[in-house]
């Protein structure tokens, strides 16, 4: 009865889809008692914290991807819209130029925290400083929801409830711990914790107490946030004394299919083949001994990049190439006042992701690993383009167009 109801809930008056609504709060509460309570206690949990951190929470009726029990799920909604855009529009100018400028305020302003823990982690401060500028504009964009509610929601009728539940049982041990004070513990519609967005489960692994006060408030504390965002960096592998990577000339001789993770060279070898600096100077000494990668994000239309290990650890904080890089080039703009990537964004995107999906399953059928059919040009779409473009006869630009999506088989 309960699956009709809810299946009607869009349908009905007011009052009667309200009554529905109850029903389900009702179920809700006994989700929450007889599920995560027994996991809550089996991780430490007090029945005190766990009854502080529930006492009076509710369904986020308003939260995406939700699916009341018994309902059926929905068929996720088409890839029509066209969201596939250059990747120039990520680094719009008032974002990059706010980023920056911030940033150097706070560079002055908490010199003494990030000189602390650039010694500890071996991560440079103009890192430090551009990752929490993007996740939470320095500790001034507003992280307004009650983490309780986000994570609970999601797990009692989200479409990943098993992972949500975990990251709620995961912030009722940092409640637990003493971490957050009552109801200071916001996220984000997502469920990503303060200053740094941090998962609960990342923040048991990585949060770290920077002021001293046997704390890691990343709500609250700059110090611990920043001290935070250096103890992930570092234990995701950052290399202390090494660049994240440098904006490169890539000759027509050279393949933008080269680009990868997996396809490293010594930065000497990639200056061998042709490829310089754009400002003209050398690689450094240290750095061309090591390995490098080759990226370039939107093929043949945009900037290249000569990147080092520490841009993975960077993209390992969130899975983009356009994050990563963008940290990377805010980072540079506080500390060296650099200013905008040399080579333009080409006029590239407007496709809708639903045909570069389609794309990306046609180049699969040929054998080509591009990284899933999920309607975004990551680096190994970008390459398997441009391998197919090369054995086509075509110019290779690594990057998805309109003249494509005729030319491949369907």
């Amino acid at each position: 009865m309960l699956r009709l109801l809810l299946l009607l809930l869009v349908l009905m008056p007011a009052p009667l889809a309200a009554q529905d609504r109850a029903a389900v709060e009702r179920q809700f509460r006994g989700w929450l008692e007889q599920t995560v309570w027994p996991q809550a206690r089996a991780k430490g949990v007090g029945r005190g914290t766990f009854d502080a951190a529930v006492s009076g929470v509710t369904l986020d009726w308003d939260l995406p991807d939700l699916v009341p029990p018994g309902a059926p799920t929905p068929p996720r909604r088409a890839q029509r819209q066209a969201e596939f855009g250059s990747p120039g529009s990520y680094f719009r100018r008032g974002a990059v130029d706010g980023a920056a400028s911030v940033g150097r305020q706070m560079a002055a302003r908490h010199a003494a925290a990030l000189g602390a823990v650039e010694r500890a982690t071996g991560v440079p401060s103009r890192i430090l400083l551009a990752i929490w500028g993007r996740e939470s504009g320095y500790g001034r964009a507003a992280i307004a929801h009650d983490a309780f509610r986000v994570l609970a929601t999601k797990g009692f009728m989200g479409r990943r409830g098993d992972y949500f539940t975990e990251e709620l049982v995961a912030s009722l041990r940092i409640a637990q711990a003493g971490h957050a004070p009552s109801r200071a513990m916001k996220s984000s519609w997502a469920g990503a914790l303060g200053q740094p967005q941090f998962m609960p489960s990342s923040f048991l692994k990585y949060a770290a107490d920077g002021d001293g006060d046997g704390r890691a408030d990343i709500w609250r504390s700059e110090a611990d946030t920043l001290a935070s965002i250096g103890n992930y960096l570092a234990r995701h592998g950052w290399v202390a004394g090494r660049d994240w990577g440098f904006e490169v000339r890539v000759p027509a001789s050279v393949s933008c299919a080269l680009e990868g993770p997996d396809q490293g060279r010594l930065i000497r070898d990639w200056a061998a083949m042709g490829i310089t600096r754009v400002s003209g100077k050398p690689f450094p000494e240290h750095e061309a001994a090591r390995e490098g990668f080759l990226l370039m994000p939107a093929g043949r239309h945009g900037p290249a990049f000569v990147v080092t290990p520490n841009f993975y650890v960077l993209k390992s904080y969130n899975m983009s190439d356009l994050y990563a890089l963008f940290v990377g080039h805010v980072g540079d703009r506080i500390a060296f006042g650099m200013g905008d990537f040399e080579a333009g964004w080409g006029r590239v995107g407007g496709l809708m992701r639903s045909d570069v999906a389609a794309m990306q399953r046609a180049l699969e059928a040929m054998g080509h690993d591009v990284g899933g059919a999920d309607g975004l040009a990551g680096y190994k779409t970008r390459r398997s383009i441009g391998r197919w473009q090369q054995a086509n006869g075509r110019e290779a630009t690594c990057f998805p167009d309109a003249g494509m999506r005729g030319a491949l088989p369907r």
